[in-house]
């Protein structure tokens, strides 16, 4: 692979020497409300180069790790299944040579590509889900291929007992039943993921991060704000608390719609998130 022209700060290795790859999904096309998280990742690289590598939270630079940032993906739009495949190759060709994929979305459909490519070779494969809404619906408008319906495919591959959800506050009410059942789902918090680390502090882990789980009084910038979110430095909070998994195989952002803050804020906010989530969870 060669690396992207811009890159996001710090992501400047070359892949052989990488121990983590960045790339960006820019998809949307099952976007309910308000589409435009296509434009995310050229968005979130240009922004980072207005935050700093070195994060004074953790004492860490990104410099200091082995970063390659591989560009976007060409998708077709229009067509889920087909953008789903193409992103799950590439994702096969990175866990392939022992490398971590961090995905920049685009929807949240998204991120049941490097789910599937990452249970291929991981059969204990859990995940962790930050999120406002349970995406836990069977189809979306007679689509099962859905941001709507994306825990429930992953679901569909991991099974029960490996999927925890934090800080939901909209869905279904078949859905949060459903889910009692199914799969750990904390409705509006976390207060159970430091016990939930520690359990599976040792697994396979995937961690999807819904950038919705944020309020819109801090996350303006996507689709579906749903308010009642937490703040960024709840968001932290939880981060701090990701440090102590010991497997964490591939992790994404998802739903920045850049276009609905004009501000740059949210866009900023998603940076630093990656910057943190980055050097919280690579070894």
């Amino acid at each position: 692979m060669k690396s992207n022209i811009y890159t996001f700060i710090g992501f400047t290795k070359q892949f052989k020497e990488a121990d983590a790859v960045l790339f960006g999904a820019p998809f949307d096309s099952t976007t309910s409300f308000k589409p435009g998280t296509r434009f995310a990742p050229n968005a979130m690289r240009e922004e980072s180069w207005a935050i700093e590598s070195y994060s004074p939270y953790q004492e860490k630079d990104l410099e200091d790790l082995n970063l390659f940032d591989a560009g976007d993906l060409e998708l077709p739009f229009g067509n889920s299944a087909k953008s789903l495949r193409v992103i799950e190759k590439f994702v096969d060709e990175v866990v392939k040579e022992g490398k971590i994929p961090i995905m920049i979305g685009g929807e949240h459909l998204v991120s049941f590509a490097p789910i599937r490519s990452l249970a291929k070779k991981y059969n204990n494969l859990h995940i962790l889900h930050f999120d406002a809404h349970t995406d836990l619906r069977e189809e979306y408008l007679g689509e099962k291929l859905s941001h709507a319906s994306v825990m429930k495919r992953a679901w569909n591959v991991v099974g029960d007992g490996k999927i925890f959800q934090f800080c939901i506050r909209s869905g279904l009410k078949e859905e949060f039943e459903w889910a009692k059942s199914h799969t750990h789902l904390e409705k509006f918090g976390f207060y159970t993921l430091q016990s939930v680390v520690a359990k599976i502090k040792d697994k396979p882990v995937y961690i999807t991060i819904d950038l919705d789980v944020l309020d819109p009084s801090v996350m303006p910038g996507t689709g579906t704000p749903e308010p009642g979110g937490i703040t960024f430095n709840q968001l932290l909070e939880i981060i701090n608390e990701l440090k102590a998994l010991e497997n964490v195989v591939g992790f994404d952002l998802v739903e920045l719609s850049p276009k609905y803050d004009i501000s740059g804020i949210s866009t900023a906010v998603a940076c630093k998130t990656l910057r943190e989530m980055t050097l919280a969870v690579v070894k």
